[in-house]
């Protein structure tokens, strides 16, 4: 996002359907040459797999729109898990009888919006792509698609719990606990790791609390990989590129130059780790003026051990490590820095969040409760 970018080009605030994801979408588009268009997107099924073809580790099923009309009960609107700015998830069920050789097994079935033809094709393909090549167990299984006329759908393991945005704000749920927090924080932390040191480099472009979901024993995995990016090679230490995220979360030089890196991912896992610490949104248009960006407020507290006790979010009670927290506020802090290259890898965040995770640290100095 380079000044250079920014001249001539339009802002628009793409806000999420989901009433529950607040954070205005970040898209500024460059100039027709600054784009790396693809010349021709697929529209069917033979053409999306010649694509897959060369990268395909994992192969996926190509669905027909009737088979995906029989796993979600004919799209049911009570089987609405969420949606977005793309179009609605479904809750669906592939049974042993609707394709031969497969279990029965619960999926979300993602369909994009048809109206958002092109932006929304090339977001839909990345995802094919990215996750038709990548394995890990902190990323989201796509398990197959559908790409039939019009039709641009995604099929991907369920996961129960959902999202952490919606755990972690819920007026409904109860909060979740600390070391639950760290758990979450510490498995999306080696999801992004795995990207970054994948034989060809990811760079997700887009890591937020809606877009890590949990399964049933909160395990913490990426979704939505509409954004992602392959990241710079050989001594390159950037790509320049759309400047497209969530107010928030983008890092403060991806949105200035457009170059964009993978401590530009670090950066907004530094707003996530910040966001499971206080309990509070990366924007929030609710809170004094001052308050409303987490990080700017936050940031200069973090350092300071008897303010960042301050800082933890209130409905834990003072159920928490005070060692724990300090730890994790100086994570936060260091993925934070102005300066990207001053921001630490995303394997030593793994290795600074994994001595959170021991039991020992939950009969370490808890603070005392609150009054």
């Amino acid at each position: 996002m380079g000044n250079s970018c920014l001249s001539g080009s339009r802002i628009t605030h793409r806000v999420p359907s989901n009433p529950k994801s607040e954070s205005p979408k970040l898209e500024i588009y460059p100039s027709e040459q600054q784009e790396n268009k693809v010349s021709k997107l697929p529209s069917n099924p033979e053409e999306v797999e010649d694509l897959r073809r060369d990268a395909a580790l994992n192969p996926l099923i190509a669905f027909t729109f009737d088979q995906l009309k029989t796993i979600t009960a004919n799209f049911r609107q009570d089987y609405v898990l969420g949606g977005g700015g793309f179009g609605s998830v479904y809750k669906g069920i592939i049974s042993a009888e609707l394709r031969e050789g497969l279990e029965t097994v619960q999926v979300a079935v993602k369909v994009h919006d048809g109206d958002n033809s092109y932006q929304g094709h090339r977001e839909w393909l990345a995802e094919v792509i990215f996750l038709g090549q990548l394995s890990h167990p902190n990323l989201v299984k796509l398990i197959g698609y559908c790409c039939e006329n019009e039709h641009r759908v995604l099929i991907y393991e369920y996961m129960p719990r959902g999202s952490v945005e919606n755990n972690l704000f819920s007026r409904v749920l109860l909060p979740l606990p600390w070391f639950i927090r760290m758990k979450i924080a510490f498995g999306a932390a080696k999801g992004l790791a795995f990207l970054h040191e994948a034989e060809k480099p990811v760079i997700y472009r887009d890591f937020k609390t809606s877009n890590i979901l949990l399964d049933q024993e909160y395990n913490a995995k990426l979704s939505d990989f509409g954004l992602a990016k392959d990241g710079p090679v050989g001594d390159k230490s950037h790509v320049s590129t759309r400047i497209m995220g969530t107010y928030g979360y983008a890092a403060p030089e991806y949105i200035m130059t457009g170059h964009l890196s993978s401590r530009s991912d670090v950066y907004s896992f530094g707003v996530v780790l910040l966001e499971l610490l206080t309990g509070r949104k990366s924007l929030d248009k609710s809170r004094p003026v001052r308050e409303q960006t987490l990080a700017d407020w936050a940031l200069p507290l973090l350092t300071q051990k008897k303010k960042v006790l301050g800082l933890v979010d209130p409905r834990l009670n003072g159920d928490y490590p005070t060692k724990g927290v300090t730890k994790a506020a100086m994570l936060a802090y260091h993925c934070l820095n102005r300066n990207p290259k001053a921001r630490p890898l995303m394997r030593d965040i793994v290795d600074s969040l994994e001595p959170l995770q021991v039991p020992s640290m939950a009969t370490e100095c808890y603070t005392v409760q609150s009054s």
